[in-house]
């Protein structure tokens, strides 16, 4: 006999339906998989069967086949034992036929037959939904983040005896429902706050700026300077997340089987701030068997690499495609697959190997040599594509000493950063961009026209100070997003002269001063 059952699998951070076919016939007893299942869905034969027993069912005794389809794409996970074992129930009579091919059913089967939660639960639901079935069924666990899909009855079970009961139309099920709405603002919500930062105005000023216009930035100064704490509180002053955005990040956190217990929806955006020591495929993606690295972790939000220096040289050069392109693509022999990675990058690094060669209170012991060998490590290539350099000098007693609601809240900031961005979205509408770091050339020359005097400021900047070519379009960009604050239509001489700030490594005073 013949039964058919739908589950659903995960391709990059996007589901797909699964179709298995189980056939019970005469034979020599075994259970055989096909359809290009991996070592944990062939490990399911024993737990499928296990649990069938220990839930008082009869396990057919006879040649069961299962089919996983599309049998060119490899299946991948433990969410496989559910709609198998269903499938050979089904199969064997002990189920309802009537109904099985309008569910989706995914779920690890313990050998007691108890359903266990999976990871990729919502875009497996999300699956469904643009397949038309009329409900999923999974683990209890899993209810909340599947039930995130408006329009999907979601029925969640705690074991394999529940599911026949329910298919066998013994038992009723309630569809678990959420109000979207209300968990999303509930969590929308973060537990830092420029308030709190100490000083530092003109860090926060280009931070601000680096929001506006979604500028990657490089922060440098001593230890202790306070760095790590400014780069933690940039989330909160960049836009507020939307809900298509918030369900793409738990996409990604689901299928890295990262997603908090008892969250649904992330609905702030990432920080992400992985360890020096972090191999190429840790921050890239990829592995043996391919997950999101920290660029797509950090979607939507910012990646922190502290100690920039630190990091394995092919490593950093790694990030060059992904901030070009905001998307990452892993290659196999057999498959390719791609993950968002549209994300704020934010360096952090000394300006010496001590720390100490911008420290008016200690001394630096690194010598020319070292300190050379130290930026250099940091390619031209990588540096082209972060826009801001930030001086983060140590922060003064008189600063400390200030009262918190001194300072601005985030709050506060997020008001102008959303108003600049709804000017660069006007802008940009026909355009196929959405915010100044984006410009290419020819947008620059449309939107960046600037008067003689700023041209002859920008000319003093490149003979003088020593400044790079590619620092020029560097310095547009910035000035269109300072205007863009300002709310000016017109790029004037007190943007440029600002943003020419904001080029620290361009002027090479660390190597000059030194040599």
């Amino acid at each position: 006999m013949l039964a058919k059952v739908y589950s659903s699998a995960v391709l990059g951070i996007d589901g797909y339906l699964v179709e298995v076919e189980v056939d019970v016939s005469a034979g020599l007893p075994g259970l055989t998989l096909v359809g290009l299942p991996d070592i944990a869905v062939k490990e399911s034969k024993e737990r499928v069967k296990a649990a069938i027993k220990n839930s008082e069912f009869n396990f057919p005794v006879k040649k069961i086949t299962v089919n996983l389809a599309p049998a060119d794409i490899k299946k991948e996970g433990v969410g496989f034992d559910l709609p198998i074992a269903i499938g050979i129930l089904g199969a064997s009579g002990e189920i309802s036929n009537e109904d099985l091919e309008g569910y989706v059913f995914a779920g690890e089967l313990s050998l007691d037959g108890e359903i266990r939660p999976i990871r990729g639960i919502l875009p497996m639901a999300l699956s469904a939904k643009e397949n038309r079935k009329k409900g999923m069924v999974v683990s209890h666990a899993n209810a909340d983040e599947s039930a995130v899909v408006e329009g999907l009855d979601v029925y969640p079970v705690s074991t394999l005896h529940e599911v026949v009961n329910f298919l066998n139309h013994k038992i009723n099920i309630t569809p678990y429902s959420i109000d979207l709405r209300k968990v999303f603002s509930e969590n929308n919500k973060y537990d830092l706050d420029f308030q709190e930062v100490k000083g530092q105005g003109h860090v926060k000023r280009a931070l601000e700026i680096s929001a506006a216009g979604n500028h990657n930035v490089l922060m440098i100064g001593p230890p202790g300077s306070g760095k790590t704490m400014l780069a933690k509180r940039l989330p909160t002053i960049l836009p507020s997340l939307t809900l298509l955005e918030a369900i793409e990040i738990t996409k990604i956190y689901s299928v890295s089987g990262l997603l908090p217990k008892h969250l649904s929806l992330i609905a702030t955006r990432p920080f992400r701030s992985p360890h020096h020591t972090i191999s190429d495929a840790g921050l890239i993606g990829g592995g043996h068997s391919i997950r999101p690295g920290e660029i797509s972790l950090s979607h939507n939000g910012v990646l922190f690499l502290d100690e920039l220096p630190e990091f394995q040289r092919d490593v950093l050069e790694g990030l060059r495609q992904p901030l070009e392109d905001e998307v990452v693509t892993i290659s196999r022999a057999k498959n390719s697959i791609s993950y968002p990675a549209r994300f704020m990058f934010v360096g952090a690094m000394n300006p010496c190997p001590c720390g100490f060669l911008t420290d008016e209170r200690k001394e630096c012991i690194c010598t020319p040599l070292q300190i050379h060998k130290y930026f250099s490590k940091i390619s031209g290539p990588l540096l082209d594509r972060i826009d801001i350099h930030i001086e983060v000098p140590n922060v003064s007693y008189k600063d400390l000493a200030k009262e918190k609601e001194t300072e601005e809240s985030s709050s506060e900031i997020r008001k102008r950063v959303n108003k600049a961005r709804k000017v660069q979205k006007k802008r940009f509408e026909k355009e196929g961009i959405y915010t100044n770091s984006q410009m290419k050339p020819r947008h620059i020359k449309k939107y960046c026209k600037i008067k003689d005097s700023s041209k002859e400021l920008l000319k003093t900047a490149i003979d003088n100070l020593g400044f790079s070519a590619r620092a020029y379009n560097r310095i547009l960009k910035i000035s269109r997003t300072i205007a863009d604050l300002e709310g000016a239509p017109d790029i004037l001489d007190t943007h440029i002269a600002e943003a020419i700030q904001y080029r620290s490594l361009d002027r090479g005073y660390w190597l000059d001063a030194r040599l």
